[in-house]
């Protein structure tokens, strides 16, 4: 990777060295790539040498695995090829990948194509969105992003390639390590929220735990950063739209997500389906081989996302089919998805001159490195065991995994009168909504794509397996999610009259969010609404408990609720994970991922954006002509990093151990926190600065760190963070990373909106 100069003259800090003060906060090392993508070794010179030209396209072709097809196919208006052609064309040499089917006896036979039918005897790589869970189904990433914990993350993602691998599956298009800042994409459900730095420590967790300790052991997944990039900044959130983002915005926001990837051992990574700036992802030869290839050094392999390549003449890119296929793999593409392109055109294209051998024979290198790195040439049958297959799927180990990733994942947004926990016995409670009893929406977006549904815990069922008396809890829907049920909001608040406390259920489907879901209304549905207005009208106290997997605009009696709790979609173990933070047997500790707007017409809203001239003032007679909107002032409902427990903490003595940080130096920042509450907890303390004057206006916040703390009542401990100048760069003139000298302020906070304040000078090298 290059060091960028700083714009007093000096090397600055690389971009290496920033990942490894992210590594060193999160508490992990910095990887390599393996070795096998760095220099081709003999046999796959040999190969390459043997290959005739339809026989290198095939390598870099990607199809649907129609012969062991999953539940339900992912784009039915796409045409897929039927199992007979594609074992035809597998003993051709004609396909190198084939993704997202099931089960290793489907595995066996294809493979066996490969290996045993074809002239070079080239194994197969198979792939698939295993982008949560495999059979058994952890929250979504968005969910599991509120807790904070990066070892969450490697853990579940190292079950999901325990349990995918075991079915024949050795490379997962994941994780999605988009940053999004618009709540009204779908697909904020499946990255790890709004901020870079938290983006950057799960996308290295995600990769460390689906690649394993090594990507030659029968149990690991090649991982793949997704979507190559600033796809999270599609204009007005809306899916496949367009991007216009300047280049520091890019680099500063956009791309360190797939650095601390690539950092942590990702070898390939799927380019995106937006344009940016006017060039779509998949044709974009500055993103792919400027940037990526050159400037980080990246030797790994790139696959278009399905059907991008040819979505280029829809884009008005390419002139047809042909001209898509020509500019993806010259722009730095090596595998196209699905669409058939590159074993259609590239032997032609070739041939013509319009394509150098050279460019398809680099591609085709990067792919043979990437199976070699697997161990399929030495191991082809890696990976397809049926009795492995057996052991390890839906075990116990996965499904108690899934339900502490539940917990952990549930932010407590509002506990007025600390309502919250509910006792297991003495209270007659009505659980009221269209996800009270609904096993269908548990899983969340790309969750059911392989889940075994039968594991699908709903609400009602892990409340009732709580409670001392399952027989005192009364369900009724009331409504569906976007329309009414007959005669159900009568029976909806009878049961409210009749119970002493009331579970609210509302929120959106999971076919509300995930890929073409974007909303322009955030909100809880109408239907939904209004029931909640009729359930409040009983006076009873109401708890939320909301299903999303976006930040939701809370309005009325939801809003007001006595409390209220982000459950995302959860899982397989949905609804005992709810039942463990509702009684109490898991004391909530999740942050937000993502701020919470007040109105759906504040999107995007992040956090961490700059000031204006004009920046609204606190005192709230004193707003006109300031940077706010005419009925509300622009901020959250609930900030990026907030969060309650069952008990509460105090922050005190912050502490820097120097008022000035020397230009090679470290500086120290140590704050007390103290349990001052009754009950056990954890706490997530966060570290923030503030630029506060540059040469290019900073944002008013940024979180640099943040640490887990677990307390005893009445317990204390100091907590200790380290801030070097690397810490503080930013994209200057010329896109070139710098840092200044100057004052800093930090923050030893709760969440991004609050917390101990201090600052600190940076020297001048």
């Amino acid at each position: 990777m290059v060091s960028k100069a700083s714009e007093d003259g000096r090397s600055g800090p690389s971009r290496r060295s920033m990942l490894a003060s992210v590594a060193a906060f999160a508490g992990f090392a910095v990887t390599s790539p393996a070795g096998a993508v760095n220099r081709a070794s003999d046999r796959i010179e040999g190969l390459l040498a043997a290959m005739t030209l339809e026989e290198k396209a095939g390598q870099l072709s990607c199809f649907a695995d129609m012969i062991r097809p999953p539940i339900a196919d992912m784009n039915p208006l796409v045409n897929i090829r039927n199992a007979q052609t594609l074992i035809a064309e597998i003993k051709a040499g004609r396909i190198g990948v084939l993704m997202n089917g099931v089960g290793t006896a489907g595995a066996l036979e294809a493979q066996k194509a490969a290996v045993e039918g074809s002239r070079l005897k080239i194994p197969l790589i198979f792939a698939a969105d295993v982008v949560h869970g495999f059979r058994t189904v952890f929250p979504i990433p968005l969910g599991e992003s509120a807790s904070f914990d990066p070892h969450l993350a490697e853990r579940t993602a190292r079950g999901a390639a325990s349990e995918a691998s075991a079915s024949g599956l050795h490379w997962t298009f994941a994780p999605m390590v988009d940053v999004a800042r618009d709540q009204r994409w779908g697909r904020v459900a499946e990255g790890a929220g709004e901020d870079v730095y938290l983006g950057e420590v799960l996308a290295a967790a995600r990769v460390r735990g689906f690649q394993g300790k090594d990507l030659k052991d029968e149990d690991s997944m090649l991982a793949t950063p997704k979507h190559f990039a600033a796809y999270g900044a599609v204009t007005a959130g809306l899916e496949y739209n367009s991007v216009e983002i300047s280049d520091a915005t890019l680099r500063e926001v956009h791309l360190p997500p797939f650095q601390a990837a690539f950092a942590a051992g990702a070898l390939t990574t799927m380019s995106a389906f937006n344009d940016i700036n006017g060039v779509p992802a998949t044709a974009n030869r500055r993103l792919l081989n400027d940037i990526l290839r050159g400037e980080w050094g990246f030797k790994g392999v790139v696959i278009s996302d399905y059907t991008a390549d040819q979505e280029l003449v829809a884009h008005g890119y390419a002139q047809d089919d042909r001209d898509a296929a020509r500019l993806a793999i010259l722009a730095g593409v090596d595998i196209s998805m699905q669409s058939g392109l590159y074993i259609r055109y590239l032997p032609e294209l070739v041939g013509s001159g319009a394509v150098p051998m050279a460019v398809v024979d680099a591609s085709v290198r990067r792919v043979l490195a990437l199976k070699e790195a697997l161990g399929l040439f030495d191991n082809p049958y890696r990976s397809i065991n049926d009795k492995v297959e057996a052991m390890r799927t839906a075990t116990p180990a996965l499904r108690a995994l899934s339900r502490e990733a539940g917990g952990r994942s549930i932010v407590l947004l509002r506990n007025e009168g600390a309502i919250l926990p509910l006792p297991r016995a003495g209270k007659r409670l009505a659980l009221i909504g269209p996800f009270a009893d609904d096993r269908d929406n548990v899983l969340g977006a790309w969750g059911g794509f392989f889940a075994d549904r039968s594991l699908n815990v709903d609400l009602a069922s892990g409340l009732r397996a709580a409670m001392a008396d399952p027989a005192s809890l009364i369900v009724e829907r009331g409504c569906e999610v976007e329309t009414t049920i007959a005669g159900g909001f009568e029976r909806a608040v009878a049961a409210a009259q009749a119970a002493d406390i009331v579970l609210l259920a509302v929120g959106e489907s999971q076919d509300m969010t995930g890929e073409a879901k974007s909303r322009t209304d955030i909100g809880i549905p109408p239907v939904q609404q209004r029931l909640a207005e009729a359930i409040a009208a009983t006076g009873k106290p109401v708890v939320v408990l909301l299903r999303h997997g976006r930040a939701i605009a809370l309005e009325g009696v939801v809003r007001d609720a006595r409390a209220i709790l982000a459950t995302w979609f959860l899982g397989s173990e949905m609804g005992n994970a709810v039942a463990d933070v509702v009684f109490g047997a898991v004391n909530p500790s999740a942050r937000l991922p993502v701020s919470f707007p007040q109105e759906s017409g504040q999107e995007p809203f992040f956090y961490n954006g700059r000031s204006t001239g004009r920046p609204a003032p606190t005192d709230p007679n004193a707003q006109e002509y300031k940077s706010r909107w005419r009925s509300i002032r622009n901020e959250a409902l609930y900030p990026f990093g907030f969060g309650l427990g069952y008990t509460s903490f105090a922050l005190s003595d912050l502490k820097l151990s120097a008022a000035q940080l020397g230009w090679g130096d470290t500086l120290h920042v140590t704050v007390r926190v103290t349990n001052t509450g009754l009950v056990h907890g954890e706490h997530v303390v966060q570290l923030y600065v503030r630029d506060r004057v540059a040469s290019r206006t900073r944002p008013v916040r940024e979180l640099k760190g943040f640490q887990r703390v677990s307390l005893a009542p009445g317990a204390s401990r100091e907590v200790r963070f380290e801030l070097r100048r690397e810490n503080l760069m930013f994209v200057g003139e010329g896109d070139r990373w710098t840092v200044e000298p100057g004052m800093f302020d930090v923050w030893a906070a709760n969440s991004s909106v609050d917390g101990l304040q201090g600052a600190f000078e940076l020297l001048k090298g």
